[in-house]
């Protein structure tokens, strides 16, 4: 789509970060506390329906929930993908947790009209050292990318940070699906990819909130689509991971936003 050459990605006032910040709290405190929640034996069902209690104990509503793409509308309350999904996976009773597993939890809600972003693969019990590794390494990519996202700086310099690192340990990076920007909408300008070109891409600018988000392949790159039209797989079986935040662009240091409630 072309953009009209005064085109800006939305930048967001005292009071929007303000609230912001308090809907990127309860995002991650609903994370952090569905994660706990994870244990062999335990079906992503219940993981799917305890996330819409939290959410409802918290005072939000998941953005999740009834998505429409088309004539299609999410069906769960969360993202649950599990091993070989990469995103967008489905709770159900079927999908019962065994020791090391990976299961990426991805939580985005509204409240009070604003959107928190947030995800985290996490292991099943202990896990094998690849599997722990293939999940450190997507961790660490998220900081690398951050590390760019300071003011000044172009989107294409998150993105290239994310994939020298991420191709340094011989991993690939998905193409299909990206990081974004987050505000009143799930899925705002700028797109910020996990891989690109130093240089390129929209220029940072304080007041931007950013969905940074590694999405990692432990083989090939190439993925296929479920027949339920939404979750993503690898297209070679092996294991996936991810890791996101919200993140404020500042003056200084970016900032993440979606850090729990203790």
């Amino acid at each position: 789509m072309l953009r009209h050459a005064s085109y800006s990605p939305p930048v967001k006032n005292a009071a929007e970060i303000l609230a912001m910040r308090e809907a990127c709290t309860v995002a991650a405190t609903v994370l952090d506390r569905l994660c706990d929640f994870v244990a062999p034996g335990v079906n992503t069902y219940d993981i799917d329906q305890e996330g819409k209690r939290l959410m409802a104990e918290l005072g939000c509503e998941s953005a999740c929930y009834n998505y429409q793409i088309g004539n299609k509308s999410f069906p769960a309350y969360t993202c649950l993908s599990v091993n070989d999904e990469i995103v967008h996976g489905i709770g159900d009773l079927k999908t019962v947790l065994a020791e090391g597993d990976n299961i990426t939890v991805d939580v985005v809600i509204r409240y009070n009209g604003w959107i928190g972003d947030n995800a985290r693969t996490v292991i099943v019990g202990e896990g094998s050292e690849e599997m722990q590794q293939l999940v450190a390494t997507t961790e660490e990519a998220f900081y690398k990318g951050m590390a760019q996202a300071r003011s000044g700086k172009r989107v294409g310099d998150i993105s290239n940070a994310i994939q020298r690192f991420v191709e340094s340990k011989g991993y690939t990076l998905v193409r299909e699906f990206v990081g974004h920007g987050v505000g009143t909408g799930m899925h705002e300008e700028p797109q910020v990819p996990n891989f690109g070109r130093r240089g390129t891409g929209d220029r940072l600018r304080p007041g931007m909130t950013l969905a940074i988000e590694p999405m990692v392949n432990a083989g090939k790159a190439a993925i296929r689509m479920s027949n339920n039209g939404w979750t993503a797989h690898t297209r070679d079986g092996k294991p996936a991971a991810h890791y996101e935040h919200t993140v404020l662009i500042t003056e200084g240091d970016p900032e993440i936003l979606t850090i729990p409630k203790k």
